[in-house]
């Protein structure tokens, strides 16, 4: 699966424009800011930079509330977004749960198409990461470390059915592999385990073990992008062992089903505004992301095709 196909639509430049005329809706009390997942992943950091820039700036007369609702692979956020009594007041932090997850439990209810796009941000890459102490460091080390487990070679990500763990389905499919996955309910969780030895491998977004990555903790030996990183120079792309496969974790911001048109057009003027700031572009650097800014047109049918790639990675194919 050529997962640059996915991410050709609506590129950004730094150049872009606000709306022509700033929205005359404002909020009215602070803004739930709903993260997708748990403390201290990729969402999450996100949110809290988002908040800090906006306040920094002076941005909105009320402040953004980040609130995290990660349990069952996103469903709790996904359900109290539908559910939200101020659809005005709600918005959340997304990452690619926001596909699989209606895909994986359709008893929810949900259907993303209800909900309001509002800003792409950008996308993450993903690698593989292991610990130092484990003496890899190749992925051809990494291979027969896991073979020679029989079984018992233990990952971990975040959730179950979503990024983390299609990534390793992905390796396991394609390199025959056997191994354990433990879902925790955030990246931040997820890049601690594996300092703590408490799991042997992780598909960590940069920004995620980042920490510990300095530390010398974690070192990365794969990575999911189409091409290498200037982060991790040396660390081979997954393209260059014989498979046609990247992937990437969306970072968006979506409003709740039945936001008024106004809303909708103040909160895109904001992040539009926060996109284009010096910050946000520096995060993207430090943090290893790829703008992909989308306006709420182009966000609909990126969701279609987002949910098509997804029900075949699920599917196995």
């Amino acid at each position: 699966m050529n997962m640059l196909k996915t991410l050709a639509i609506g590129i950004a430049a730094l150049g872009l424009s606000a709306p022509a005329a700033m929205a005359e809706w404002q909020p009215r009390k602070p803004i739930d800011f709903v993260i997708m997942a748990g403390p201290g992943g990729g969402a999450d950091r996100i949110a809290r930079f988002i908040q800090s820039v906006a306040e920094k700036k002076n941005m909105m007369s009320r402040p953004l509330i980040p609130n995290n609702k990660g349990g069952g692979s996103g469903a709790e956020s996904l359900i109290w977004l539908n559910t939200a009594n101020d659809p005005d007041h709600t918005i959340l932090v997304t990452l690619n749960s926001f596909f699989t997850t209606p895909i994986r439990q359709p008893d929810l209810g949900i259907d993303i198409q209800t909900f309001t796009p509002i800003a792409m941000m950008g996308v993450d890459p993903f690698a593989l990461w292991v610990h130092t102490d484990s003496g890899i460091e190749t992925f051809e080390q990494w291979l027969e470390a896991v073979k020679a487990a029989d079984g018992e070679y233990i990952t971990g990500g975040t959730g179950t059915g979503q990024e983390d763990s299609i990534v390793f389905a992905y390796l396991d499919n394609a390199f025959d592999l056997k191994t354990k996955y433990i879902p925790f309910d955030g990246g931040g969780a997820v890049a601690a385990a594996l300092a703590g030895k408490q799991i042997m491998a992780t598909v960590n977004n940069p920004s995620e073990a980042r920490g510990f990555h300095e530390s010398g903790d974690v070192r990365p030996i794969l990575v999911f992008s189409d091409e290498q990183m200037d982060i991790y120079p040396g660390v081979p792309a997954l393209k260059e062992k014989g498979h046609d496969f990247s992937y990437y974790n969306q970072r968006a911001i979506v409003g709740a089903p039945g936001m008024s048109d106004e809303a909708a057009a103040f909160y895109v003027n904001l992040f539009t505004e926060v996109f284009n700031t010096e910050e946000w572009q520096n995060y993207l650097k430090t943090e290893a992301m790829s703008a992909l800014w989308m306006n709420p047109e182009e966000q609909r049918a990126y969701w279609n095709l987002q949910m098509q790639v997804h029900k075949e990675l699920l599917a196995g194919k």
